[in-house]
């Protein structure tokens, strides 16, 4: 039998409601399922994509992930993985260099055999890319008696879905057994044709909308051919404990009551969300906040519904505002430099004075450096797209690298 771990969107460098404590919560995240894996003496650890939330991690970031990434290696347990949209760049990505450090590999069209499995990998592809896809595999070693895809991006038959599995199935030049995903931050498994379609779920809530348990998937390959072969189970994770208080107020009713409520709950540590609903007397969230902090809550978020005036249900959390405008930023699938100028003006250490200066050099690199050919052939030199997914409060697609192509993008592209 082969055992491997199947994790993914770990989202390492999220500064989660600008709290330096939630950053840290989710480089712990991913040192503990390295933890198990070293314990456990797995095969391999696999990552389906989003090993960082953004595409240039801050130092702190790296070093951390470098570190447990080391100690996987000095346990000779290879760690094998795929871009997903958070940190995909048009250049070189992140695991290219841990690739050439030694401490990872890339997969890709060509297996790589763990045991009894032949794995392969298929990096996040924006929705604009996907019809020029070719699906090549290269035939698996004759010892592996499994074949097992690892991709990153919302696949039918779950929530969201946006990309079709049995497309996937159907092109790909390898019969897979069983497919591991990541993108969807909920565990879940399912079967399409015989196949088994999993994802692992993320391993710490990047929004209040994730109120399940965090954790990742254990699967074994046994002797037996095909997906009978394959046993998939969840493993968890233990996290920052959430709270989460839903208050209905009935007429006459105020703060008092919310306080009442908020007041049977444990909140050491933990990250409080309040949601107000009824037909109660208005209720300052600042006081309620304090209330919760005061009782020894790290972070503490309110949402009056009551006060939200809209006829559709929206899709952003007012919990986490810098979330929200980073879904609608990356919902634009901007281009490498507009990206850069979003990030020198909203997240930049830059001295006010200095950021001017800094956009006009990166306008003017722009200019020289940007592709003017987008890849579906169109001949528009646009810097938005149409396309645009969402998970909770997930942001969307970033630009993956692009060259320009004619007919069908081979996976080879992608890399």
């Amino acid at each position: 039998m082969t055992r491997v771990i199947h994790t993914g969107d770990t989202h390492i460098g999220y500064q989660q409601y600008h709290s330096a404590e939630r950053r840290q919560d989710f480089l712990d995240a991913f040192e503990q399922v390295i933890d198990d894996a070293i314990e456990m003496d797995v095969a391999a650890v696999i990552h389906a994509g989003d090993l960082f939330h953004d595409r240039r991690p801050e130092l702190p970031d790296l070093l951390g992930t470098l570190n447990a990434l080391r100690r996987l290696a000095a346990a000779d347990i290879p760690f094998l993985a795929v871009v997903g949209n958070h940190e995909s760049t048009r250049g070189g990505q992140w695991l290219d260099l841990f690739e050439r450090l030694d401490l990872a590999t890339r997969l890709g069209s060509e297996p790589v055999i763990v045991g009894s499995a032949a794995i392969y990998g298929l990096d996040h592809v924006p929705v604009s890319r996907r019809d020029d896809l070719d699906y090549a595999f290269a035939s698996p070693a004759d010892e592996a008696t499994q074949s097992v895809l690892v991709s990153h991006g919302l696949f039918t038959p779950f929530a969201h879905a946006n990309w079709e599995t049995e497309t996937v199935l159907e092109e790909s030049t390898v019969d897979f057994d069983a497919v591991l995903l990541g993108d969807n931050h909920e565990a879940g498994i399912e079967q399409v044709d015989e196949t088994w379609v999993t994802y692992c779920g993320s391993t710490e809530r990047a929004s209040a909308s994730e109120r399940d348990g965090r954790g990742y998937n254990v699967v074994d390959f046994g002797d037996e051919e095909g997906p009978a072969g394959v046993d998939i189970r969840q493993r968890s994770v233990k996290t920052r404990p959430f709270v989460f208080v839903s208050v209905d107020l009935a007429e006459g009713e105020g703060s008092s009551r919310v306080r009442e409520q908020v007041r049977q709950y444990d909140l050491d540590d933990a990250v409080v969300s309040v949601e107000i609903l009824g037909d109660g007397e208005p209720v300052t969230p600042a006081s309620i906040e304090e209330f919760a902090l005061d009782r020894g809550a790290l972070v503490a978020r309110v949402t009056d519904r009551r006060e939200i005036e809209t006829e559709a249900e929206l899709s952003v959390s007012f919990a986490d505002p810098d979330a929200a405008v980073d879904e609608k930023i990356r919902d634009l699938e901007l281009s490498e430099t507009a990206l850069d100028i979003d990030e020198t003006v909203r997240a930049s250490k830059l001295a006010d004075s200095n950021v001017r200066e800094e956009i006009s050099q990166l306008v003017e690199d722009g200019v020289v450096s940007e592709p003017t050919d987008p890849v579906d052939g169109t001949g528009s030199d646009d810097l938005t797209g149409t396309e645009a997914e969402t998970v909770g409060d997930e942001p969307a697609d970033e630009p993956t690298n692009e060259p320009a192509t004619d007919g069908q993008l081979s996976l080879e592209d992608l890399q």
